[in-house]
């Protein structure tokens, strides 16, 4: 377990990480999603013990790690660039954190091949990194990071650089890799598809903070405020101002509905968002509220069509299914069915 007490981090006169209290378990993974810049490396930094914290603690199992270097932590990370050292093997990139634990040669071998194994690098133990493909270089990091047994796994983004297919794969084999292996597995990513895929648990971050944590599922189902419902939706969530009146939903833009059964808010303005996929150029209830808008940008997408549109002063977005003939500059009508909208006030928190 690492757990986070109000733990700062400062550059100069710069808080990068506002007081974050957080606690990490074993036996899944812990995700921190955020766009770039948001402060998921710092934070994991800080974890790691790689940059200092201004104010606050860092614990792991209970102990107090604050001031600890890395080594003493027992940690593994892994960065989104392939950090190997050039001079030597796969294997003995993969043995050395283990011979500088002072580990016997019997033992090394045995923890290099079964990770080898696992991430199917045998063949190549004999090879240097500049002899790999990308992806078998972020595989020898990976392995790396198994064979060392740490207490903590801290996975930049590192899938980043590899091309979809391989992105594809070794996503599908990481929560086999670490299950069962006693490690607290941190992995930081700015795509909400895939915090939805690893699963587990997810710390939404904005602007240096944590902005809510929980199961990942239960996050994506039900954002907490604005700033959480921003994060975990790609393409970007649709926000809109309406007017409550005795129930009654205006829509800024046009479009009217009643409030779905067992919602009540008092009257008086709100924010409603709802998401991409739930926009679409096709009816598909009685209950849906048309949206009809000017096409700024359309994308197509594999099976995918998107489309970017004005509807009144605020930007929507469409996410549906199948080729749609969408052109820009022209008017276009959609469809968006209330159920699926989440209400909040102008403070941003969640109302409904």
């Amino acid at each position: 377990m690492i757990e986070l007490q109000d733990a700062t981090k400062r550059v100069g006169a710069v808080t990068h990480i506002k007081p974050t209290s957080l606690t990490l378990q074993t036996g899944h993974f812990n995700v921190l999603l955020g766009a770039t810049g948001s402060g998921k490396t710092s934070l994991i930094k800080m974890m790691a013990g790689l940059d200092p914290i201004a104010s606050g603690k860092v614990l792991m199992d209970g102990q107090d790690v604050t001031r600890l270097s890395p080594q003493k932590r027992k940690i593994s990370l892994v960065h989104q660039f392939f950090v190997n050292y050039p001079h030597m093997t796969v294997f003995d990139n993969i043995a050395s954190p283990l011979r500088v634990a002072g580990m016997a040669q019997s033992e090394i071998e045995g923890r290099v091949e079964e990770a080898a194994d696992l991430l199917q690098l045998r063949p190549m133990l004999h090879r240097r990194p500049h002899e790999l493909s990308g992806g078998q270089q972020q595989r020898t990091a990976l392995a790396r990071a198994i064979a060392k047994d740490s207490r903590a796994v801290f996975l930049d983004e590192p899938l980043a650089n590899l091309d979809y297919k391989l992105r594809e794969e070794l996503r599908e084999q990481l929560p086999e890799l670490f299950a069962g292996r006693g490690a607290v597995v941190v992995y930081a990513t700015s795509e909400p598809e895939e915090a939805l895929l690893l699963g587990g648990y997810t710390a939404l971050m904005e602007d240096g903070r944590v902005t809510q944590f929980g199961p990942t599922a239960d996050i994506y189902r039900n954002p907490e405020n604005l700033a959480a419902a921003r994060v975990f939706s790609d393409p970007p969530i649709n926000v809109a101002r309406v007017t409550i009146t005795g129930g009654q939903v205006q829509l800024a833009g046009g479009g009217t509905w009643r409030l779905s059964q067992g919602i009540s808010l008092s009257d008086g303005e709100y924010k409603v968002a709802v998401r991409p996929h739930r926009v679409t150029p096709v009816r598909a209830s009685a209950d849906d509220v048309e949206l009809t808008g000017r096409v700024i940008v359309t994308e197509l997408s594999g099976s995918d069509s998107s489309a970017h549109f004005q509807h009144g002063e605020d930007a929507w977005v469409s996410l549906a299914a199948g080729v749609h003939p969408y052109q820009v500059g022209e008017d276009h009508t959609f469809y968006m069915n209330p159920a699926h909208c989440r209400y909040f006030g102008q403070d941003g928190k969640r109302v409904a």
